[in-house]
Order: structure tokens, then C-alpha cells, then sequence
């Protein structure tokens, strides 16, 4: 039993699903005007948890040749062979969404449905069929994933063009890049040999890590805006905090681009999201 959740955990990729729900609450939190019952916040979350799910066993799906040539990801149940593909499996992965999807429209509203479809599709379909092995460029569109998310919470209560909103959105797409970048370095050597066109195996490891600080010092200087719209102390405690750290290792990875300082780089991103989602749910929900 243990393996077999082991193994659904996995293919459902559900630790992301998990972070892009928190950014879909963290939408909500920040998002103006009255909140919703905690029934709709539940049908909220659900529904970006099984959306974002959905999207990630397509990419097992879909690349399971490829994972089994990396040593990341070869030992995924697809990429092994113990889960059989089949045509059961897309059918599957679409009704998922589809409830997904239906659940978010009737509980909340269209926009709110939308967004929903739009994360899953852009990470699913977009990023993974399209783009990954196309362009080093895959990630940067594959970071509207959050970004949906986060405009799927605001447009829950209608706000999901409103700035604090926006401006949350416009962070998660500035923050995948760097945070995929910083594995993509500690892993070139595996990504060049399955010619995935990651940014650090295109233009190299020191190259790369210059992009990757540009990126970071962007996010987290828009990440300090929505102070200036509403937001208080507890927000401002986690983008400043976690936004340093994110900084800091980003210089770094600039000065020594390499394995050891792109995994901290990796788990400062990590860390940085987490406060800074923190942060807005905290100083919305109780503070707002």
C-alpha cells in the first residue's frame, strides 16, 4: 500500500499541487472585497489540487521515453513499466480536469473555471508537448501554471484583475524560471544527454546563472509592490526574508555556477515562495 501511494504521489506530481493550491488561497487572501464561505474555499483548493494532478500525470504520461532516459526520473512508474500505458490513461486525465474544471464553474464562477483549465492546460499541454524539448525558452511559459492559480483565487470573489492580484501573479511567473534553472544547472549533464534544451545547456552553467539572478532580483522587488496596495507587516516580513535568501544564493550561483550552489539556489526558491505565499495568506486572512 505504501509503494502503491508512493507511486500516486509521484505521478500525480501532487508536492506541486499542493504549492500551486497555496498560490491559488494566496490569490484569494490578497484579492479585495469579502472573502468566500469555507465550503467555496474548499471547492477552490480542490479544484486547482486535481487540476494541477491531472496536469502532471499527462507529463508522466507523455514523456515517460524521455524520463526513462534520465537518471532524475527514470525510475517513474511509467518511465519503468509499472504502470502500463494506455488509452484508458488520457481519457482518464481529462475527466479529472473536466471535474476539475465543471466544480470550479458551479461553485465559483466562469473566470474562476477558466483559469483553473488554463494552469493545467498550460503545464500539460503547453510546456510539456510543445515547448520542452523546442526551446530553452519552455519554462518561462511553463511559469503561467502559478500564475493561473493565483488568478484562479482572485477570480473566486471577482478580483482577479485588481493589483495585488495581478502583481502576485506576475511574481509566480518570474519565479518558475529561476527556480527550474537552478535544477536544470545541477542536473546539465542529465539534461544534455537526454538533449532536453534546458537554458544552462543551451547557453551554459555562468550564463545562465546571470539570468537566472536577473530573474530573481525582478521577482522579488515586484514581490515587495503589493505593500504599497493593501498588504502589511507579516507579508512584507516573508518577500523581504525569503526574497534576501533568494538573492543571496542567486549571487552565489553567479560567482561559483555549479552543482552545489544551484541546489541552494533550488531550495532558496523553494524557501522564498513558501514565505512569501505564507505571508499573503496570513495578512490577508487575519490581518486583512
Amino acid at each position: 500500500m505504501g509503494a502503491t501511494f508512493g507511486q500516486i504521489y509521484a505521478v500525480f506530481k501532487l508536492r506541486i499541487g499542493v504549492a500551486i493550491t497555496l498560490c491559488a488561497l494566496a490569490g484569494l487572501a490578497v484579492a479585495p472585497g469579502q472573502g468566500l464561505p469555507a465550503w467555496k474555499i474548499a471547492v477552490l483548493a480542490l479544484a486547482v489540487l486535481v487540476s494541477s494532478a491531472s496536469a502532471g500525470a499527462f507529463n508522466q504520461y507523455a514523456e515517460r521515453a524521455l524520463d526513462a532516459r534520465m537518471a532524475r526520473t527514470r525510475n517513474r512508474p511509467f518511465a519503468t513499466g509499472e504502470w502500463r500505458p494506455g488509452w484508458y490513461w488520457p481519457v482518464g486525465i481529462v475527466a479529472l480536469l473536466a471535474v476539475a474544471v465543471l466544480g470550479a464553474g458551479v461553485a465559483l464562477n466562469p473566470a474562476a473555471a477558466l483559469y483553473v483549465f488554463l494552469g493545467a492546460f498550460v503545464y500539460g499541454v503547453v510546456y510539456t508537448v510543445w515547448l520542452k524539448r523546442r526551446t530553452a525558452w519552455n519554462i518561462v511559459v511553463g511559469g503561467l501554471a502559478g500564475s493561473f492559480a493565483v488568478l484562479a483565487g482572485g477570480a473566486a470573489v471577482g478580483h482577479e484583475l485588481s493589483p495585488t492580484v495581478a502583481i502576485l501573479a506576475a511574481v509566480l511567473f518570474l519565479w518558475t524560471p529561476p527556480h527550474f534553472w537552478s535544477l536544470a544547472t545541477a542536473l546539465h549533464e542529465d539534461y544534455a544527454a537526454a538533449r532536453v534544451p534546458m537554458l544552462p545547456v543551451v547557453i551554459g552553467d555562468a550564463a545562465a546563472a546571470k539570468v537566472i539572478l536577473g530573474h530573481t532580483v525582478a521577482l522579488v522587488a515586484l514581490s515587495l509592490l503589493p505593500v504599497f496596495y493593501g498588504l502589511g507587516w507579516v507579508y512584507l516580513v516573508g518577500a523581504v526574508v525569503g526574497g534576501a535568501w533568494f538573492v543571496w544564493k542567486s549571487l552565489a550561483l553567479v560567482r561559483s555556477p555549479g552543482p552545489v550552489a544551484a541546489i541552494a539556489n533550488f531550495k532558496a526558491s523553494l524557501a522564498q515562495l513558501g514565505l512569501l505565499l505564507l505571508g499573503a495568506i496570513l495578512d490577508g486572512w487575519l490581518l486583512g
